[in-house]
């Protein structure tokens, strides 16, 4: 597996993105603002993760999928760690995410990899998006926002 940059004249996977965020209209506004990185194998891009400077000395990762059929084998967590490095790399000091209340299993991989909650954003998909999104059997209403010092 390599992880590695998005050239700039390389299509973005759209569907990969769209799995992590289901707007189209925000996913086109920040992938434009971010660094985009994608996971392959054998020429396939199998995960993507974006990072978007959002303060001086801070970043988001604002999108993080794995292709469904490579999920539950550590892609996850490999891009996660890769955006840390990334991040530390590029001088950043502090790393932020947010994920949906009812994400319940990316809650717990952002925390093995050294998140801490810091905050919520109520009602913020509801805010947000047109259609309600349910997952685990909850219905997706506000962001929770974690973040790591570097």
């Amino acid at each position: 597996m390599n992880i590695r940059k998005l050239h700039t004249n390389e299509n973005y996977p759209m569907e990969l993105l769209l799995l992590a965020d289901p707007s189209r209209k925000l996913v086109e506004e920040y992938i434009n603002r971010g660094e985009s990185f994608v996971a392959e194998e054998d020429y396939e891009i199998l995960g993507i993760y974006v990072l978007l400077p959002t303060r001086p000395e801070t970043v988001e990762l604002v999108n993080i999928a794995v292709a469904e059929r490579s999920q539950g084998q550590g892609l996850g967590k490999m891009l996660v760690l890769h955006a840390i490095q990334t991040a530390k790399a590029r001088g950043y000091k502090t790393i932020e995410i947010g994920t949906g209340n009812s994400s319940v299993g990316q809650l717990a991989l952002y925390q093995k990899c050294g998140f801490r909650i810091v905050g919520v954003d109520l009602d913020f998909f509801i805010r947000h998006y047109e259609e309600e999104i349910y997952e685990n059997g909850i219905q997706c209403r506000d962001m929770i926002r974690l973040s790591q010092d570097l």
